[in-house]
């Protein structure tokens, strides 16, 4: 067994483990998706988008089911198909807007914390189940360095990713004692083909200087090597939370451009 294959003393080496990917259709979860197959797990990738989910599911050898985080109805169907699971990665999340405090878009506001926070959770509660029935859990939170920083414009996203850090260390304080790891894994810049598009409403020239001048800002596959590399520890090595930042980037505010 090399040092990245997942290592297992509670259960029979030969058993395929099974990782659950949350917005896998595209950016961090869809490469975690592959780096997670690319070790050895059987991977169900969990998002929306039915086509983008199903083409990676055949790409890597897996298993794709539709399924919105927002919805609870969504959330039961993909834990009744994922009876047993080793490995849960919350990455469905996302940023809407720049508002400042005093010009909230309440219902961004709301919707990030539905997609970010209930969503995580919603989904969390409902394997749980399949988490422990597999004698070795892993839970895999995807938080940011918006949870531990605080900027301007940054409220409403800034304010979710600080609850997913909490939500995360709470998880960890009443499963104590259960075989099964809670982990957050925080990335800062990550230059992906949606994240500041979304935010910034589609318009692709905001969304380009948010990156522009650095030098090497994150991939999704950065982040991705970073999960799976918390999802391959041993099972009494728990990574409580791992913060990755590109080398220009010393905070939110601190960024190197040429």
């Amino acid at each position: 067994m090399t040092q990245d294959q997942p290592q297992d003393s509670t259960q029979d080496s030969t058993q395929l483990r099974t990782a659950v990917v949350t917005g896998a259709s595209s950016g961090i979860g869809a490469a975690t998706a592959r780096a997670l197959a690319a070790r050895g797990f059987h991977v169900v990738c969990a998002a929306r988008r039915t086509d983008r989910i199903e083409e990676l599911a055949a790409e890597i050898g897996g298993q794709a089911v539709t399924c919105d985080v927002t919805d609870s109805d969504s959330v039961d169907a993909l834990a009744a198909a994922v009876p047993t699971l080793h490995v849960l990665v919350n990455n469905a999340g996302g940023a809407v807007g720049v508002d400042r405090v005093d010009s909230a878009d309440i219902e961004a506001w709301r919707s990030m914390y539905d997609l970010n926070v209930l969503g995580l959770v919603r989904v969390t509660k409902a394997l749980l189940p399949a988490l422990r029935a597999s004698g070795d859990g892993l839970v895999v939170n995807v938080g940011s360095t918006a949870g531990r920083w605080a900027y301007e414009g940054g409220g409403g996203y800034t304010a979710a990713k600080h609850a997913v850090r909490v939500v995360t260390e709470t998880l960890r304080l009443e499963l104590n004692g259960e075989p099964i790891r809670i982990s957050e894994v925080a990335p800062g810049m990550v230059q992906t083909e949606e994240f500041s598009l979304v935010r910034y409403g589609g318009d692709r020239d905001k969304a380009a200087a948010v990156y522009a001048g650095v030098d090497q800002p994150l991939l999704a596959e950065d982040v991705a090597d970073a999960i799976a590399w918390v999802a391959t520890r041993p099972s009494h090595v728990d990574i409580d939370e791992l913060v990755i930042k590109p080398r220009a980037q010393a905070a939110a505010h601190k960024v190197h451009r040429s």
